[in-house]
């Protein structure tokens, strides 16, 4: 969509209502309270509906990421349209300079989106070809005496890269027959420690079908050794040697995923904390596996957050 288009489809709030309410209830809205139908909507107030057998007024943004706002909802869909029609997202100072608002507002309602974009109604899609890798987000390492002030600048050892560093692991696969990529931390406490194989096995359960027999193609970390314990066909490629051998087994679905969520991380938001870190990680997910459908409406079906 573009903002042109945006435009006139939303010239005014309440045709952001009537179609939010088409979005969430289809042909006509439903009472939150008894499901009734027989529900209308208040002029003066367009948000709010109420409803004529059990007396109830609702709003059709409970129980949604528009709860407890009062921002305009002009500002919210351009919000989700600048939002969804940057590749990597936008900065919060960015969304407060556009819609003026203040950078608390910008840095809240982008989380929300956020938010909506990992509320996927059903995360279990992998029963193919899946490439498996672990990544690692948290910033550059920094020269382990960099603020030494006893040691010339730029002389340090340097914090470790890679498997044993202090960042977040974040493990990812890729499906091979649907395009579909699904990511999630591995230690959310955040401690540092070494990532285990209980803890792929735990994630590469929460969406594929043992049962399948899955093929799973992995790199040489050690810590993918139960996969073929766990009834999957395990195949394996040496980085050191090829990115990829005659069979066709790599990872190079999954490290160009890592690649677009770095480039995200690292040129757009710079910095992100560990407890928001799932949220940023949905988001670059939403982007990847609904890179060719209408992202717009489908953030807001996720927005509703409850029932």
């Amino acid at each position: 969509m573009t903002f042109m288009e945006l435009l006139i489809k939303f010239p005014t709030e309440k045709d952001i209502v009537d179609y939010y309410v088409h979005i969430r209830y289809g042909d006509r809205p439903v009472c939150n309270h008894c499901g009734s139908i027989k529900v209308y909507q208040r002029k003066n107030n367009v948000k709010v509906f109420d409803c004529n057998d059990c007396h109830n007024t609702f709003s059709p943004f409970a129980g949604t990421i528009f709860e407890k706002s009062s921002t305009d909802l002009r500002k919210w869909m351009y919000a989700i349209h600048m939002f969804l029609n940057g590749k990597k997202g936008i900065s919060g100072l960015q969304l407060q300079r556009e819609i003026g608002v203040t950078y608390k507002t910008a840095w809240r309602m982008l989380q929300q989106i956020r938010l909506a974009m990992g509320n996927a109604d059903n995360q279990e899609f992998f029963d193919t070809i899946v490439e498996i890798d672990e990544t690692y987000v948290g910033g550059k390492p920094r020269k382990s005496n960099e603020h030494d002030d006893n040691t010339p600048k730029g002389t340090g050892t340097g914090a470790k890269r890679g498997r044993g560093t202090d960042k977040t692991p974040v493990v990812g696969m890729v499906d091979r027959n649907n395009k579909k990529v699904f990511a999630r931390i591995a230690m959310p406490n955040g401690e540092g420690k070494k990532l285990t194989a209980r803890q792929l096995m735990d994630i590469l359960k929460v969406v594929s079908k043992q049962e399948n027999n899955n093929t799973i193609m992995t790199d040489e970390f050690r810590g993918y050794d139960p996969l073929t314990k766990n009834n999957f066909v395990h195949l394996r490629v040496d980085h050191t040697k090829a990115f990829s051998d005659n069979n066709g087994t790599h990872t190079n679905n999954i490290e160009s995923f890592w690649a677009t969520l770095k480039r995200g991380v690292y040129g757009i938001y710079h910095h992100i904390s560990i407890e928001y870190m799932q949220r940023y990680i949905d988001e670059f997910c939403f982007r990847y596996n609904n890179r060719d459908n209408d992202m717009f409406n489908l953030v807001l079906k996720q927005s509703v957050l409850v029932g």
